[in-house]
């Protein structure tokens, strides 16, 4: 195709607006022998050193799937009712602290691994061990030593605005290193079911598998988000991707650093959107916030005397809009900070502050049982998938680094059995699991799949 003198100086002007503060970008103008022509490659050129591809491997126990029919149970009785099956992942990071090494990717693709590689761009093949990782945002940090590394400036993701350009920076397929671009396409996307929090960037810049893990930069070549998850009916990308912003991956960054996980607080109240048709029985003129359903006895939001009924709006300066977007604004605050929360109440506006408290999930804490100290149970919710078809007790959380941690066990695992005793409910649980101070033998369920933990001391 060839461009006009009119249309290559157009190109130029709409290439050459930030998508983040409106001014010339200089680095935009590339010079050939037919004159300037818009670029990235400069740009590029300082940004790629900072993005690196992740290979990772490991092993993980599941069911033997012959043992789970009755008839090959019964021929097969000497073979083991677990095996041991490799795993191996490929991915990208982001080194964002070249000084002292750490580099960022997805949990999910370090999941598992017990030997993890980050790969230079200039092809230097390095060891890197795992900080910590917060599944439910799906971020990990990884540490590596060595001279030369370069990192990316972290931008600020509140700022970006649909439509700005943005280019993806990661290792799809395990191709190699590969730039794609396009544009913001939604901001706060959720309710994917993707990862525990959400709140994506939406880019059609081309994502794929592999692509995990790897940068979303603005123009200025600064990091606005973590590329994470793709649409893909047929497998591969159809314009649709999802980046983890920045300033929610930087959070979770600076407490997996300093604490070797997240230290995630809660706020204690049950809330629901605000549908027009809940404002219009309410008398309400927004139609906007989070409406509070209900509030846990002992939380942080009753003592700041918060109640059913009552419409959050605000939260530390930021307008809520929906209950989504209030549960990641929680999530994103630790234990002992304090929150001002605007509020709506019978018409009028309140303002309380309320101190972030531990979880306090219903159920067994981990002071009562030594041998898992750090985990939290809870009975088997009704919006559960296996409420009704399996009985035992939920593991509603684990802190990172922990001893129930270390033992192997994870949030999400359900235990089926204690010392070989079917368990019912937390109250049986605890009952038994006392019982016995210095070894535990669990029975879990992990998706798909049932395994046995032995806990000592």
């Amino acid at each position: 195709m060839k461009f006009t003198p009119i249309l290559s100086a157009l190109l130029l002007s709409v290439l050459m607006v930030s998508p983040v503060q409106g001014g010339i970008i200089p680095w935009f103008r590339g010079e050939t022998d037919a004159g300037e022509v818009p670029t990235l490659a400069p740009m590029l050129k300082k940004v790629l050193p900072a993005v690196v591809n992740i290979a990772a491997s490991g092993k993980v126990v599941v069911e033997n799937p012959l043992m789970q029919d009755p008839f090959f149970r019964y021929f097969f009785r000497g073979m083991p009712p677990q095996m041991e099956r490799k795993t191996q992942s490929v991915g990208s990071g982001v080194i964002v602290n070249a000084r002292d090494g750490y580099v960022v990717t997805n949990h999910h693709v370090v999941k598992n691994a017990e030997t993890i590689y980050v790969i230079l761009k200039d092809k230097r093949r390095l060891k890197a061990k795992l900080v910590g990782s917060d599944p439910d945002t799906d971020i990990a940090v990884l540490k590596v030593k060595s001279d030369g590394l370069q990192d990316l400036p972290l931008g600020d993701s509140d700022e970006l605005q649909v439509g700005d350009f943005v280019v993806a920076i990661g290792n799809p397929f395990g191709l190699g290193q590969t730039v794609t671009s396009g544009i913001v396409s939604a901001l706060g996307r959720t309710g994917l079911g993707i990862e525990g929090y959400e709140n994506f960037i939406q880019t059609d810049a081309s994502i794929n598998p592999g692509n995990s893990g790897g940068a979303l930069v603005d123009l200025h070549g600064r990091l606005v988000g973590i590329n994470t998850a793709i649409v893909a009916p047929s497998g591969g990308n159809v314009g649709i991707g999802f980046a983890i912003p920045i300033n929610m991956a930087r959070e979770i960054m600076e407490q997996i650093v300093e604490y070797g996980g997240v230290k995630r607080g809660m706020l204690g109240v049950q809330v629901q959107d605000l549908t027009p048709e809940l404002a219009k029985a309410m008398g309400l003129e927004t139609h906007e916030g989070a409406l509070v359903s209900g509030v846990t006895k002992g939380s942080a939001a009753e003592k700041a005397g918060i109640q059913p009924g009552d419409v959050i709006v605000g939260f530390d300066g930021k307008k809520v809009k929906s209950s989504a977007q209030l549960r990641n604004l929680v999530g994103l605050k630790r234990v002992g900070e304090k929150a001002v929360i605007e509020l709506i109440r019978d018409g009028r506006r309140l303002t309380v502050t309320a101190v972030i408290g531990k979880p306090s999930i219903s159920g067994a804490v981990s002071g009562e049982i030594p041998l898992l100290e750090g985990a939290y149970f809870s009975e088997i919710p009704p919006d559960h998938p296996l409420y009704g078809e399996v009985s035992g007790v939920l593991v509603a959380a684990v802190e990172m680094g922990s001893p129930a941690w270390q033992a192997g066990l994870r949030k999400g695992d359900i235990i089926l059995s204690v010392n070989r005793k079917p368990v019912r409910n937390v109250e049986e649980f605890v009952r038994i699991a006392s019982r016995s101070p210095n070894r535990l033998l669990l029975r879990i369920r992990r998706g798909n799949f049932s395994l046995f933990l032995v806990l000592e001391r």
